[in-house]
């Protein structure tokens, strides 16, 4: 099944090769803004990928975005190559919805801040002490106190980067699953992690948070010295990325978990 996009916006990362292949680009097809676009191509790195998406979640436009690598990993792009064939692609391209966490932490001093994470959620301790975590699940206490230097919940989008950093499971993206992973687990060191289903609700209280203060990082952004943490997806601000066949984000979450 193929597609058309009339109107497309380029949006490109300030790094050189980003910058020189944008100038190609401009030469064999007209752009127009972000506002007016059926669908965006990101020029760029995973960094500047979820910098795109993180802008649509916040303004008012979501729209189709087609990413081409000309950063390191690129696990969120496609290859970059014949960008003559730019619109062929696009034509061909599979559509992959994906749907954000949504973060509401309160911090010691009582005040909430909101964020979106389109790779996960993570909280981490902010001194030498180890930090100490209530977790529940949906309003069910599962574990009273885990001493970690952290906790995570990741997408399937995002469990292949801090979360597979961390020894997390590896989700395929259309698993409806979040993986809940421990950083440096102290107690109960056996404890690995959980693999939930995606309608979960989680909060993460921190435990004598004076003593241990922990920060929170919704992908890029950080609240420091918060008290609590409940994360959900949120299906009304799904994204959607848009592959090359046989380069889907699914595909790549598989062949990751046989990389050595």
């Amino acid at each position: 099944m193929t597609q058309r996009f009339d109107k497309l916006a380029l949006l490109v990362s300030d790094t050189e090769r980003a910058q020189e292949a944008a100038r190609e680009l401009r030469e064999i097809h007209p752009w127009v803004d972000v506002e007016e676009a059926d669908a965006a191509v990101v020029l760029g790195g995973d960094g500047f990928m979820l910098h795109t998406l993180h802008a649509m979640l916040t303004g008012r436009r979501v729209i189709p975005v087609y990413g081409m690598n000309l950063g390191t990993v690129g696990f969120l792009m496609n290859r970059f190559r014949e960008p003559a064939k730019l619109l062929r692609r696009l034509e061909r391209a599979r559509a992959v919805d994906i749907a954000p966490l949504w973060m509401e932490a309160t911090t010691q001093d009582g005040n909430t801040h909101s964020h979106s994470a389109i790779n996960e959620v993570s909280l981490l301790r902010e001194t030498r002490q180890t930090a100490k975590i209530a977790i529940e699940v949906d309003d069910r206490v599962r574990i009273k106190e885990l001493v970690c230097d952290g906790i995570l919940l990741a997408t399937p989008a995002g469990s292949t980067a801090y979360n597979l950093s961390a020894n997390g499971p590896i989700l395929p993206l259309d698993s409806q699953l979040l993986a809940l992973t421990p950083i440096s687990a102290f107690r109960p060191r056996r404890w690995r992690g959980a693999i939930l289903p995606d309608r979960s609700r989680v909060t993460l209280r921190v435990l004598e948070p004076d003593k241990r203060p922990v920060s929170v990082v919704a992908d890029q952004k950080e609240v420091r010295d918060v008290a609590e943490v409940t994360i959900a997806i949120s299906r009304e601000r799904a994204l959607q990325l848009l592959f090359d066949p046989g380069h889907a984000l699914d595909e790549r979450i598989v062949a990751e978990q046989f990389m050595v």
